[in-house]
């Protein structure tokens, strides 16, 4: 099937990301949240996002003004019957995805394929939960959409080769480099990573070594971009936490249990960079400040 319409659930960092990169490619997008609020921060960082393109001669003023031109903001569920490819982006809580996908199994026309951009949820049971579990799949983006090249294609246990060919063409469309994985708790990205942020919180409650220490030795002996803390941080410690909770259910296995630490400052609210406080403090612009 052809493409040519995108429905993106969600317009929060990931779901106003994954609105604007398919309509830079041209898709028309359907951007929808629960609140007028929430659309119009979502499209605020989709303006900001594609200013700095610009700034930088990544793109023209009127490739800017066709990717707005290209996205519309609704509120309601039914608008997304129109389109071929709907990708939920919504809170990382299976429950959440659960209703959500039952909803959206149910209105969207019947040869439309169903995505989601979970990190760590498995696709089966979350194609389960849409009534067309052939064709539905992962496509999990990564942070910040417009930047990060990857996006991880997860087929579940009934996923058509169809769909998935489908999804990797889409993609490749968004320039971005589809690699397939299966459907195991975490993927590969998160079950690779998390464990290793789960580790540095660990050192920190350990009093093994400062924060800015565990951060700085991951910088500049391993050359990460930025440390695990910070980087717990930018993702969400909340949504480190969810992640950890799903690897440590799926596989049973000790090792993946979440720190102390990490779910007593989500009890407390320390969500990272998206409050103004984590590990670190952030100003409202989000720059790190403490």
């Amino acid at each position: 099937m052809e493409v040519k319409t995108i429905g993106v659930v969600g317009a929060g960092q990931m779901g106003s990301g994954i609105a604007q990169v398919a309509a830079q490619a041209g898709y028309e997008v359907v951007l929808l949240d629960v609140s007028q609020e929430a659309l119009e921060r979502g499209l605020g960082a989709i303006r900001r996002s594609l200013a700095k393109f610009l700034e930088k001669g990544r793109i023209t003023e009127e490739a800017l003004e066709a990717a707005l031109g290209r996205i519309r903001t609704t509120l309601d569920l039914e608008a997304l019957g129109e389109a071929d490819l709907i990708v939920e982006a919504i809170v990382e809580d299976e429950g959440a995805k659960r209703a959500l996908l039952e909803r959206l199994g149910a209105l969207a026309k019947p040869e439309a394929i169903l995505a989601s951009n979970t990190s760590s949820i498995p696709i089966t049971a979350l194609g389960r939960y849409s009534g067309r579990p052939e064709r539905f799949i992962g496509m999990h983006f990564f942070n910040p959409v417009p930047l990060m090249g990857l996006v991880e294609v997860i087929r579940g246990e009934l996923t058509s080769a169809a769909t998935r060919d489908v999804v990797v063409e889409v993609a490749r469309r968004m320039g971005k480099t589809p690699l397939e994985v299966q459907d195991y708790p975490g993927f590969v990205s998160n079950r690779l990573l998390m464990p290793m942020i789960n580790e540095a919180v660990e050192a920190l409650r350990e009093g093994v070594a400062t924060k800015e220490a565990i951060d700085g030795i991951m910088r500049l002996g391993m050359n990460h971009p930025m440390g695990p803390l910070e980087l717990a941080d930018f993702i969400g410690l909340d949504t480190c936490l969810a992640i950890m909770e799903v690897l440590h259910r799926g596989f049973g296995d000790d090792k993946y249990r979440p720190s102390p630490l990490l779910r007593r400052m989500v009890q407390a609210g320390l969500l990272g960079r998206k409050v103004g406080r984590g590990f670190y403090v952030y100003d409202e612009k989000g720059n790190k400040v403490g």
